[in-house]
């Protein structure tokens, strides 16, 4: 489980759904995450998708 940090500074707590544990693909801090969350518990999510970093030049 993660907390998460928005935009907008709310924390939500996260976790990691079962496509992203099937793949062991990896979420550290400070990565940026997509997340999914219920319309009836706003207090808590699934992480979906990890995004990329971007590449500054």
């Amino acid at each position: 489980m993660f907390q998460v940090r928005f935009y907008n500074e709310n924390m939500i707590l996260g976790y990691v759904s079962g496509r992203i544990r099937h793949s062991f693909i990896r979420i550290l801090p400070g990565d940026k995450v997509k997340m999914e969350v219920s319309y009836f518990d706003s207090s808590g999510g699934r992480i979906i998708l990890k995004t990329p970093k971007q590449k500054f030049e």
